[in-house]
């Protein structure tokens, strides 16, 4: 499938530096920073980006509070560098958010509130923060965030972390690296990879179930969940005699639930509780309508199919109790409008708790003939810096010139968070997307409010490529949906690998909670026409240039 109509198809394209599989967020994001350095970079995916994991994530940008309990100083460490970095880099969609803990009198197992104040001095201080406030102790008797819940929590803490739309994240991250020269092909499967010293030859299965080969200098296995099967499977070393196996780590994969309500608070403030059994669940504003409960923490024995895990009720009925240990009005299954789950690839670190095995990365670097790379585990919020030593790492293994240009992410915006040629100098992310937003609706005055603002978290400063040269809400074409009209969707079609009505609605968007199924059906009949008629027109055009 081509990846964009101005691209070749994969069949115009012979060899390349680096294969990257995977199209989930440490894949786009090693995509992009190998190509911002003059890299020639394919990335195949077998599904849609995001598909699962990177879409199905708690959608914070966080430390990681309770990883401090597990001693995980430099895990913690590392993201919490990450966090303002982050949000400077596409405001439109991360923003900073801040989350209580209320204290428990009763709970005789909880954290004690000394234990807690330690932790949070340390998640002030063990890195520089610039935009975020610090943490502080609150009295919920007098504090909006106390009147939703159980009389009883009187006491509590506050403290800083940011939320993303983690799809969206990896849909940037591949328009970053396709604008810097790389090439981004989904529903396209590597069916076989046969190494040599000099080089690697990939087999490449299109949508179209047409076969490819590729010849690659170096290989990133981003798999995610899949990536031990990869190496297992699908990697081969037979023309290589005596070389180990590619494989020497093990995944543990653990599936994370999450459960969707109407709005159980009327504030902007996330709340993080402890369990009776020490774990921890957070509850988030979503989707202006809705919170967000979540997440568990249950080991799975297989890797997921194309349509994701299940969410099974004692899961949902585990989130429904617990958060309703702490709210006035309890949280039920038969309010539940959503229920999604992603499977986590943990590097096994022989731990027996699924919550304790550790959310950090590994990169496995493998030279005994061409350059093999596999990512083990990772947490959203550090995907930069990820990729930035992954980069790092295959520029050395490669050792050619373009190895010598440096790192380039760190200062540099995302796709649509630029927004200075709309508001002038950046301030703060959060008060610089408010400003973003009037200046957007000063400049298009005839776009309904709520769809300027849903318009502008979702493309930031790409927003005019959406709206065009419309002057009016007829100039979008028709409305297929209520908001949705055909400019949007014939935009994520055309530049950002949307090809269904679950690629709009679950995944460049999360209009499917918004939408009925009359809606939804309308938004994937025109998906499906608009894809058919590409589909004939690629068919016309199949010359490589």
């Amino acid at each position: 499938m081509s990846p964009h109509p101005n691209a070749p198809p994969l069949s115009c394209i012979a060899e390349t530096d680096v294969l990257v599989v995977g199209g989930g967020i440490n894949g786009a994001g090693i995509a992009r920073d190998l190509a911002g350095r003059g890299w020639r970079v394919v990335l195949v995916e077998q599904h849609d980006l995001a598909a699962h994991t990177s879409s199905s994530s708690t959608k914070l940008i966080h430390g990681g509070l309770r990883y401090l309990e597990y001693r995980e100083f430099g895990l913690v460490r590392k993201a919490l560098q990450e966090r303002e970095r982050l949000l400077r880099s596409a405001p439109h969609i991360m923003w900073p958010l801040r989350f209580v803990m209320p204290l428990d009198p009763r709970a005789r197992d909880a954290r004690p509130a000394w234990l807690i104040r330690i932790g949070l001095f340390l998640y002030d201080h063990l890195a520089r923060r610039e935009v975020l406030p610090g943490s502080r102790g609150l009295d919920l008797r007098h504090h909006p965030a106390g009147e939703p819940l159980q009389p009883r929590f009187t006491r509590g803490f506050e403290y800083s972390d940011g939320w993303v739309d983690d799809a969206r994240l990896v849909v940037l991250n591949a328009l970053d690296a396709q604008a810097h020269g790389a090439a981004i092909f989904t529903h396209t499967t590597c069916t076989g990879l046969q190494r040599s010293a000099t080089h690697w030859q990939a087999r490449l299965r299109g949508a179209d179930g047409l076969e490819h080969s590729l010849r690659a200098r170096a290989v990133v296995n981003a798999a995610g969940p899949w990536a031990e099967q990869f190496l297992r499977q699908v990697a081969s070393t037979a023309d290589m005699p005596g070389s180990p196996p590619l494989a020497q780590r093990s995944l543990r994969l653990v599936k994370g639930s999450h459960i969707v309500v109407p709005r159980c608070f009327d504030h902007e403030h996330a709340y993080i509780f402890q369990n009776d059994d020490r774990r921890i669940i957070f509850a988030i504003p979503y989707e202006r309508d809705f919170t967000l409960i979540g997440t568990t923490d249950v080991e799975v024995p297989g890797l997921p199919g194309e349509g994701g895990v299940t969410v099974h009720d004692d899961e949902v009925a585990y989130l429904c109790a617990q958060a309703s240990r702490y709210f006035r009005r309890a949280v039920t299954p038969a309010d539940v409008v959503w229920r999604y789950a992603g499977v986590r690839p943990l590097l096994d670190d022989a731990s027996g708790d699924p919550s304790a095995v550790t959310r950090d990365y590994l990169l496995d670097s493998d030279t005994t003939g061409a350059p093999l790379l596999t990512v083990w585990g990772g947490k959203i919020t550090t995907f930069r810096k990820l990729a930035e030593e992954a980069a790092d790492t295959l520029g050395q293994a490669l050792g050619a010139d373009r190895s010598a240009q440096p790192a380039w992410t760190a200062p540099a915006p995302l796709p649509g968070g630029d927004l200075q040629a709309w508001i002038g100098k950046p301030q703060r992310p959060d008060t610089d997307f408010t400003r973003f937003v009037a200046a957007l609706t000063q400049r298009h005055p005839w776009l309904p409010a709520a769809l300027a603002w849903r318009l502008a978290r979702a493309y930031g400063s790409r927003v005019d490529r959406v709206l065009g040269a419309a002057t009016s809400l007829r100039g979008l074409g028709a409305e297929v949906a209520p908001g949705l009209h055909e400019a949007e969707l014939d935009y994520l079609r055309r530049e950002e690998w949307a090809h269904t009505g679950a690629d709009v609605l679950w995944r460049r968007s999360k209009l499917g909670l918004h939408l009925g199924p009359a809606a939804a059906a309308r938004v994937a009949a025109w998906m499906a026409a608009a894809a058919a008629s590409a589909q004939g027109e690629e068919r016309q055009e199949t010359a490589c240039n």
